[in-house]
């Protein structure tokens, strides 16, 4: 894999931070597509995106660093390194504190809760699917040990030394199950998105397909960070179901309210 782009003398361009602007970019040309369509304020849309975008980047390290905090007591150095700098953090941190933004926002700007979400949701997914492949080239979030024959090898001594990934072992491709799940996901959301549907549909349809491909893919996911409880379920599983329950909850009111 290919964690740096290039160099020019000691600086160097790293693949994981190329793909994600790409990611962030095309998100962005996604959803302010949808939300022209769906008749919603295009810049207003447009600037939640940017807000949500850096309080998902923020949210992703907050988490990373609640879920190790012994690590960087006994590091505090690691804290502001480049391995740290260039790590992505964790995604559900990211989409927390996104989702906290957006509320914030959508109240100032008076903009429609519900819909305006849905015009995000497909280029959620089609920025995350693109993202993963960040995380592939740079290593980090990899799998267990495997002997499929679709098991990666990792052989660059950067790669392990910017993220801790082992080198010479086949590995569950994880971050690929993720980018391909998500690149379906986004597909199946765009084509969803021009029908008829009620507010909240797409949304709510974006967090319970990744939310159960996320714990699916947690199982053959390598952790660091033991798991809490002490059970068989990782942090990320845990949010994994809360959402999958909230989605269920607000789908099962609708439908008692309907009837």
């Amino acid at each position: 894999m290919r964690p740096e782009l290039f160099h020019i003398g000691s600086f160097f361009v790293p693949t994981y931070g190329l793909l994600v602007a790409g990611a962030f970019l095309a998100a962005l040309a996604v959803t302010n597509r949808l939300a022209r369509r769906a008749g919603l304020d295009a810049e207003a849309v447009l600037n939640l995106g940017i807000y949500c975008a850096l309080a998902g980047i923020a949210g992703a390290k907050l988490l990373m660093f609640l879920l190790e905090v012994p690590y960087y007591v006994r590091n505090p150095g690691q804290i502001l390194s480049v391995s740290t700098l260039q790590a992505g953090g964790i995604f559900y941190g990211g989409l927390i504190a996104a989702l906290i933004t957006a509320v914030w926002y959508l109240r100032r700007k008076a903009l429609p809760l519900l819909p305006t979400a849905d015009a995000f949701a497909p280029g959620l997914a089609l920025g995350h699917a693109i993202g993963r492949l960040g995380c592939f080239a740079a290593g980090c979030c990899w799998g267990v040990e495997t002997r499929l024959p679709w098991a990666v090898t990792f052989h660059n001594p950067r790669a392990n030394e910017l993220v801790g990934v082992p080198l010479g072992v086949p590995l569950h491709p994880t971050q690929l199950y993720e980018s391909i799940s998500e690149a379906i996901i986004f597909a199946f959301l765009y084509r969803r998105y021009g029908k008829p549907h009620q507010p909240g549909a797409i949304i709510g349809l974006y967090l319970l397909l990744y939310s159960t491909v996320r714990f699916l893919v947690e199982f053959i996911r390598a952790h660091d960070q033991p798991n809490p409880f002490d059970g068989p379920l990782s942090t990320s599983q845990w949010i994994a179901l809360g959402l999958i329950a909230l989605v269920a909850i607000v789908w099962w009111r609708r439908r008692r309210s309907a009837a």
